[in-house]
């Protein structure tokens, strides 16, 4: 079987020019019109805490593992639950509900967030549940900053309020321990 072109005339060339210019132009538009609904986004690791929704911001996570690789540490304060080994260096893990104030867990902590305080440093927080990656406009999250006094920033967005927690903020030194900043 031999494909033998199929020729056009001038008017359906014509026509097909136009067609093609036609959706070239409505490509044009669709695309300046997505770029100026796309707004900026933070992105952040969202978890509950009890029935509130809190994050950390994600360039703060390191890592999220078993609660179950933690060591008691006796008569130590209230917020401290313990340390744990993570690449080589021994990391406190502390109790994000206490952290915050008291707040209570919806169900025991099962995974412990290996986070940078902002300093360098790294710590572990206790948690409900693994995180999950989501974003936020950055509009809104700068919105909260400004209004913010502590170490949360309370992120309103289309869905529902959102509890962003700044770790420099969080992790305050006073004295021989950490204090919230909320």
């Amino acid at each position: 079987m031999k494909v033998i072109p199929r020729t056009l005339d001038e008017a359906q060339e014509e026509e097909l020019r136009r067609l093609l210019e036609r959706r070239a132009e409505r490509l044009r538009e669709q695309e300046q019109g997505d770029s100026t609904q796309d707004e900026a986004v933070y992105m952040v690791a969202e978890f509950p805490l009890g029935e509130e929704r809190y994050a950390l911001p994600l360039e703060a996570l390191r890592a999220a593992l078993p609660l179950r690789m933690v060591t008691p540490v006796p008569l130590s304060a209230p917020h401290i639950i313990g340390v744990l080994r993570f690449q080589g260096q021994v990391l406190a893990a502390l109790s994000l509900a206490s952290l915050l104030g008291g707040h209570g867990w919806r169900e025991d902590p099962a995974v412990l967030l290996v986070v940078d305080r902002g300093d360098g440093e790294l710590c572990a927080l206790d948690c409900e549940a693994i995180p999950r990656p989501t974003s936020l406009p950055v509009a809104a999250v700068e919105a909260a900053r400004s209004r913010a006094e502590g170490a949360i920033l309370e992120v309103y967005t289309d869905q529902q309020l959102v509890h962003l927690i700044d770790p420099p903020r969080l992790f305050v030194k006073a004295g021989t321990g950490v204090r919230h900043g909320r």
